[in-house]
């Protein structure tokens, strides 16, 4: 038999294990799993939970729930201590008939709602099947054997359960025993780049599942092979390494295949009970265990399939030798993309290096591929991952990075993950252009948030802002002689790695600068409450939704074209030999200070409709008034900020109506 690949058209599935009770978690959890645009559902049927007090209940009202929406293959699995020779779940049933007459059992009462049962899972893994009191496999092959036979002889098909790791003797040993003849398809477990059992045996999926189909061949050639566990952890943050080994799994030679998991297993749930704890287990999610989706669920929640292939077109990252490109970590992102596109269009190669993590960004990335073309390297990569950025940087001319987390709200939910993003990210950027050949000049996008809440400069609120009682600070702005005050995990983050950037102009001779930015605005950004909030406000004006204002509206900030703040990018690139290991403040300066009030005000002008606003209270570490004194840069650079806020406010709501939401229907919204 001549085993046809599994392609991405035929479906795929994911494993999900429900425990007893999870009702909450069920209801949230499987139609996100729907709307993947998944076909099918393996989950396990524990004998052992079904008997236990609740058990049947459980099961009553779970598997035709998650029948209604997805081909459900249960895994039934686990002995019920009462009837295990050695009293754990693990054990073989005392009578070996047992279990074949609860799959009987099984397939009375929920039959209707499945197609294949599988029988028993990892069979050669202490903690499924206690092999040490079955070391030849009789009393499971007799078990399994009986209760597969009973299944076929019923009307149903049999799936035999996968070792872990993978073991063709072991397989060879179920053919002999005559039980893959009674099995309508053969399972497979294989999690490459994940377990170190796998690391120095894994072959590929070709290699591993064509001996198995060598195998399975002898006995029943019509048995198909299924790939019934594969995934991949992002337990170091890899989630573009998940969404890869994610699109290699689409093509294995298998007739199904299935992912685990959807959801990531709770820091609180034990897993691999008996061995020691291994932080891999509870990140093979596409989602986190909070329901945050990962870049694997996000792209499947926008397209299925096709938009994860659509995504990884856009990655070439090779380029010729002799290049020196431009290096932009961020790339995609609002500020890189404009910078990107700013040296592309000059015919200059770029490296555009981004994990693509952030809804839209990609987006952008297509945006200068079909702008620009070939000159266009992406490189899909986290900056988390040193050798992937070792790689990317060991060419460049110049390295602009701009990748980072970005928002306060979020370092304050995960201070952790900020601190590996902002501080380890950078890190990796700077040990890497310091290890290039070339030993490229990194320019850093900093924040004015390394100044603190400036809770120390006096304002007198008027009608329409805060304005600064010191008269030099109301007519410069704030200087890079203000002290640093690191407030919030963001700040802080962001505050080491901009003091790292500048330290390694000392310690290591590295051409290196920071710009410590207020607001940009501008074409291709994505606002959000969070960051970008000029874009987000007319973002949602513009669809008519309402505005959280955070505190009194009359904050004030100096905005900035992301026109000007490239021209800036690029003063500073232009100059980085004489300007290394300096910070200057990137921002529109006192001629272009605005509140949140006056936005808004202009933003109902230029679009001939009211805002409507709600209130909140003041956010932690927001600044009552900030606008950057760039007297340094312009000093050190002759750069001078070129466009006026409100005509700048003008443009992006012109492309914000033409790119993000679509002229026409945009138009009867505003007439209506």
């Amino acid at each position: 038999m001549t085993i046809r690949p599994h392609l991405a058209g035929d479906g795929f599935g994911f494993v999900e294990w429900f425990r007893p009770g999870e009702y909450e978690r069920t209801e949230e959890v499987l139609p996100e799993i729907v709307a993947s645009g998944a076909r099918y559902l393996r989950t396990h049927l524990s004998w052992a939970e079904y008997l236990a007090p609740g058990g049947e209940e459980w099961f009553d009202w779970l598997l035709p729930k998650l029948a209604n929406d997805l081909d459900v293959l249960p895994c039934i699995h686990y002995t019920p201590p009462s009837l295990s020779r050695t009293g754990k779940t693990t054990g073989a049933p005392r009578r070996l008939k047992d279990y074949a007459d609860f799959v009987d059992h099984v397939l009375d009462r929920y039959g209707r709602h499945f197609r294949h049962v599988e029988l028993w899972n990892e069979p050669n893994n202490l903690l499924d099947w206690d092999w040490r009191e079955d070391r030849d496999f009789s009393q499971f092959c007799e078990m399994v054997g009986g209760a597969a036979y009973w299944v076929q002889k019923r009307g149903w098909k049999a799936v035999l359960g996968a070792p872990c790791p993978f073991d063709p003797s072991w397989i060879n040993l179920m053919g002999e025993r005559g039980v893959l003849e009674v099995v309508s398809a053969v399972g497979f477990h294989g999690f490459p780049g994940t377990w170190d059992s796998e690391e120095g045996s894994w072959g590929g999926w070709d290699l591993h599942l064509g001996e198995l189909r060598r195998i399975v061949d002898l006995y029943n050639p019509e048995a198909e092979i299924w790939v019934t566990e594969t995934g991949y952890s992002t337990w170091r943050q890899d989630e573009v390494e998940q969404v890869r080994c994610f699109m290699s799994a689409l093509t294995v030679p298998a007739e199904r295949v299935y992912w685990y998991s959807w959801r990531d297993v709770p820091h609180d749930v034990a897993v691999q009970e008996g061995l020691w704890f291994d932080p891999r287990h509870y990140h093979l999610g596409a989602t986190e265990h909070g329901g945050r989706p990962k870049l694997l669920a996000r792209l499947l929640h926008e397209g299925g399939t096709r938009r994860v292939q659509e995504l990884f077109t856009l990655a070439s990252p090779s380029i010729n030798s002799g290049v020196a490109p431009v290096l932009i970590t961020g790339g995609s992102g609002f500020i890189g993309s404009n910078l990107a596109s700013s040296y592309l269009a000059e015919g200059k190669d770029v490296v555009v290096l981004d994990n693509l993590s952030r809804p839209g960004v990609d987006a952008n990335l297509a945006w200068l591929r079909e702008e620009h073309g070939s000159r266009v390297h992406a490189c899909v990569a986290d900056i988390r991952d040193l050798g992937q950025v070792r790689d990317a940087v060991e060419d460049a001319s110049i390295v602009f990075h701009l990748a980072a987390q970005t928002a306060v709200t979020t370092s304050l939910d995960r201070p952790i993950d900020d601190m590996e993003i902002n501080v380890r990210g950078t890190l990796n950027v700077l040990e890497a252009a310091r290890a290039a050949r070339c030993s490229p000049g990194v320019i850093f996008a900093s924040t004015n948030k390394v100044y603190g809440a400036l809770e120390d400069i006096e304002t007198v609120a008027t009608a329409k802002c805060h304005r600064p009682v010191d008269p030099q600070i109301a007519q410069c702005g704030i200087g890079e002689d203000r002290p640093l005050d690191f407030c919030t995990p963001y700040g802080c983050s962001k505050g080491a790695a901009d003091q790292y950037v500048l330290d390694y102009a000392k310690s290591y001779g590295l051409a290196t600068a920071a710009l410590r930015m207020s607001c940009i605005y501008g074409p291709r950004q994505f606002g959000t409450e969070d960051q970008g909030w000029v874009a987000h406000f007319l973002i949602n004006a513009l669809q008519q939704q309402p505005i959280t204002i955070f505190g009194d509206g009359r904050q004030v900030r100096d905005i900035l074209d992301v026109d000007d703040a490239v021209a800036a990018y690029r003063a500073v690139h232009a100059n980085i030999d004489r300007l290394g290991g300096q910070a200057f403040n990137l921002g529109g300066g006192p001629d272009n200070a605005v509140s949140l009030s006056m936005v808004i005000s202009e933003i109902e002008r230029i679009t001939g409709r009211p805002v409507e606003t709600s209130s909140q209270s003041w956010r932690t570490g927001d600044q009552l008034y900030f606008v950057a004194d760039t007297s340094r840069l312009e000093a050190a650079t002759g750069w001078q900020p070129a466009t006026a806020w409100r005509p700048g406010l003008l443009r992006l709501m012109r492309w914000l109506r033409k790119e993000r939401m679509g002229a026409n229907d945009l138009a009867g919204r505003l007439t209506a």
